[in-house]
This record gives structure tokens, sequence and C-alpha cells, in this order.
């Protein structure tokens, strides 16, 4: 009988181009868990179906992912083989027996990221690949202030660095955005029905530029309203950006 698995996952995606399997045989988390799984079943290849593709340098400690195939084996000894045989960087934090109709990315009903900023005058061995290391002193208290623009139904043409309009549309729903300061850690927490391309770098970008003083108080909704890329922050570098949960 075909059965549907749904896997929880943990990954450093420092040494990955990202989720997504790639024509060129990058390495990828995608393809790294594929490659196991086919040779488990013995298949030429089993598709994995990930929540959303995360990118290059970005990591995940709740990434959802799911697969369907023909077999008796249950889903502890499913998770057990996977962590035995995926590299070190990649761990099954829980595997599940599903219903057929589960969807990782069509059933989600919102995602959460988090993304760390290290802000002091010098950079950290241990953390650099966890972090956005950030020198310049940053007004949290102007950044919160600005960030409360971002939450609700908005059109976030702004914040994507392609134009979604013509496919899926650039309006989406921010539920929460959070930024909470922990001695020389900033962490900006945000939740959404769902995110298009790079738009958590793009929000972070801004508010850092927000913080540091390249933005005065009010741009964020100016950005939003004039639906142009141009008009908001660049991209946070992707090592601060975790996928930390995904909810159904």
């Amino acid at each position: 009988m075909m059965k549907t698995f749904k896997l929880t996952l943990e990954y450093d995606g420092s040494d990955f181009n990202g989720w997504q399997v790639q024509a060129g045989g990058q390495r990828t988390v995608q393809g790294e868990i594929e490659a196991v799984l086919s040779r488990m079943f013995k298949v030429d290849r089993l598709v994995v179906i990930g929540s959303g593709r995360t990118d290059t340098g970005v990591h995940a400690r709740g990434q959802v992912a799911h697969f369907r195939v023909v077999t008796d084996m249950p889903a502890d000894e499913i998770m057990r083989a996977l962590n035995y045989n995926l590299p070190r960087d990649i761990v099954v934090v829980k595997a599940e027996e599903v219903p057929r109709k589960f969807h990782a990315q069509r059933s989600a009903q919102s995602k959460v990221y988090t993304y760390t900023v290290l802000n002091r005058s010098y950079a950290s061995a241990l953390d650099r690949k966890r972090c956005c290391f950030f020198p310049r002193k940053l007004d949290v208290r102007l950044m919160r202030q600005e960030a409360r623009a971002f939450v609700g139904r908005k059109d976030f043409s702004s914040f994507a660095n392609i134009d979604r309009s013509r496919t899926c549309g650039a309006v989406r729903t921010i539920r929460r955005l959070e930024i909470k300061k922990s001695g020389d850690f900033i962490r900006i927490t945000v939740e959404s029905d769902g995110f298009l391309y790079k738009m958590v770098r793009n929000i972070v970008g801004t508010l850092l530029g927000v913080g540091s003083g390249r933005f005065p108080a009010g741009s964020v909704a100016a950005m939003l309203k004039s639906k142009d890329r141009r008009a908001a922050g660049v991209a946070a570098v992707p090592q601060g950006l975790c996928l930390e949960e995904v909810k159904y």
C-alpha cells in the first residue's frame, strides 16, 4: 500500500546550495534526502517535497517535507535509517505516517522564520555561520516601531526580489513580527501565511537600515505603498536566517 510520510528536519545550510535539487548537480538538502531514501527503497528517484525552498546558506530547525512510498517499514525505523545514512548537517527530528492528502507545501497554514543579528563592534568566530554581524549601533526601539507597518495583509512587492504578481501575486499576511534583544544579539521573528523570494531577508535589511539611521521613521509604510523593490533596503545576508516552524 502506498503510504505518505511526513518528516520534520533540522539542517545547517552553510554547505548547501539551498533546499531544491538543481540541474547542475550542486549539493542540496532535498538532493541528499532523496538519495538516501532512493537507496533505502531501491527506486531510481523517490521525490521529497518540502514546505518551501530555503536559499543557499539558510538554516532550518523545523523544515517539513513529505514523500510517498510503498512499504511496510514504520516511521520510526525510517527515521533511524535516515539519520544513520544522512550527512551530519541534516537530522530528521521526527517522522510520522500521515493521511495521503497531506502535502508539506499546500497544507501549510503559516511559517515562522527567525533572523539573528550580532550587533557589536567585533564579529564572532563561533557564530559566524549563524548570524549577521552588524557593527553599527542600532536603534531597536525605532526598529520595533517601524516593524508594526509590516503586520497584516499587505502587498509586499517592494520586498520581493522577483516580480511574482503575474503568477501567485505579492499579497501576503504577516501575522506577527517580533524583535527581541538579548545581550549583543537581536532576533527578529516573522510569521506569515507565505513568503515571497527573499522577502524575510529584504524586510530584515530594511529594518537594519531603519535602526542604523539610513531610513527615517515612516519609511516602511511608504515603501509598502510604493510597490517598488528599489524603494526598500538591501537583502540581509543568508546565514542569519532560520526556518523555525511550519504550522498546519
